[in-house]
């Protein structure tokens, strides 16, 4: 994912299994792996072709933090981020810390969904598009309480409505969502009715990453013979058929397939 301030950029499985998850991701969405920083336990970079478009790694088997998926937005200043959250009543739980690639620090906002912040160092490789193909990110939303309160929180944190000339930014409202398109495209949307008090997690705030694949009928497929389990089955929405998964170890993630 191509590094912008102020939208998703990288995103992150916090696994408790690095093997059982490169042996199923790998396969499912045509990934190879390259190693990287292991500053909090073995860490991979998936790559989709000869592009990194997500890392997977080990940090969930001695953290209290669960498996999950994470979507980071890009950030000129982390700090500076970091203290915007806590401004707008969301919470970070750890960092800014240093890595290879810049500062990143964890962070919810204040309905309770998890997310990233990363501030990319400058000698960092960076792409100039989005990787648009089998097993790239393409699509990012946030189930929430309210859209509009979410889209408030992200847009005065990553200044989505500024009205400087040259914002890459149109935020808008369609089909009951927020929809933010970077560069006239559609990079993240933001949908309401999620609960925080829920006793299913599913219901609860959260970001899902969608990870483009050619057919979704095909890929459940495949992750089922993997040992992943369908959460829902594909159903039509204005970016495509999408399918809701986990993977063997309960992670849940989403496929998105672009064809008609």
């Amino acid at each position: 994912m191509t590094f912008v301030p102020g939208v998703p950029s990288w995103a992150t499985l916090l696994t408790g299994d690095l093997d059982v998850a490169t042996h199923f991701y790998g396969p499912l969405l045509g990934w190879r792996f390259e190693a990287g920083p292991d500053r909090w336990g073995p860490y991979v970079r998936a790559m989709a072709g000869d592009t990194a478009v997500a890392g997977l790694s080990a940090a969930a088997r001695h953290t209290e933090l669960p498996n999950s998926w994470t979507t980071y937005f890009g950030t000129r200043n982390a700090d500076d981020a970091a203290n915007g959250v806590r401004e707008r009543g969301g919470t970070v739980a750890i960092g800014p810390l240093e890595f290879d690639a810049g500062r990143l620090a964890l962070a919810a906002d204040p309905a309770g969904a998890r997310f990233g912040l990363w501030e990319c160092r400058e000698s960092t490789p960076q792409t100039n598009q989005q990787p648009v193909g089998t097993g790239a990110p393409t699509w990012v939303e946030l189930r929430t309480r309210d859209a509009f309160d979410a889209a408030r929180f992200y847009g005065d944190l990553f200044d989505w409505y500024s009205e400087e000339d040259g914002t890459p930014f149109d935020v808008r409202w369609e089909d009951e969502r927020v929809v933010l398109s970077v560069a006239d495209r559609d990079a993240v949307g933001l949908y309401g009715g999620a609960i925080e008090a829920a006793a299913d997690p599913q219901v609860r705030p959260r970001w899902n990453v969608h990870f483009q694949v050619p057919s979704v009928e095909d890929a459940i497929d495949t992750a089922q013979k993997l040992g992943g389990r369908v959460e829902s089955k594909a159903v039509r929405t204005p970016h495509g058929p999408v399918a809701e998964l986990r993977d063997p170890e309960g992670t849940l993630f989403h496929i998105i397939s672009t064809s008609p």
